[in-house]
């Protein structure tokens, strides 16, 4: 119903603030990966009449108990899959720093020595 939302929300935020985080941290292959996977989720609501294009625009949001079904798969699919999106994105750039530090380190050391 909604679970694109959450997702959304943080790559919003980390688009916004973007220049905050320092270079290594490569923010940009975050926010590509989980806008890319709210744009995806948002596509299969559409096609699921899931988000209309009339108010209020999520068909869970027509009664109080549809408003909290979304809610709890805001909070059950939404979080843990935005929580999975940064773990991997901590893992990529982990990965990267130890790869570039380990190729990068021959090269400073025959620099250094020249």
């Amino acid at each position: 119903m909604a679970c694109f939302i959450v997702p959304s929300s943080v790559a919003a935020l980390t688009t916004v603030f973007r220049k905050k985080f320092p270079e290594r941290w490569r923010v940009q292959w975050l926010n590509a990966m989980i806008w890319g996977g709210a744009v995806g989720l948002a596509v299969e609501h559409v096609a699921h009449q899931e988000i209309v294009p009339w108010f209020p625009f999520l068909t869970a949001m027509r009664s109080p108990a549809e408003a909290a079904a979304m809610l709890k798969e805001m909070a059950l699919v939404g979080i843990p899959m935005t929580l999975a999106l940064v773990g991997v994105w901590v893992v990529m750039v982990v990965v990267s720093e130890r790869f570039l530090t380990t190729r990068d380190a021959p090269a400073r050391a025959v620099v250094a020595r020249r």
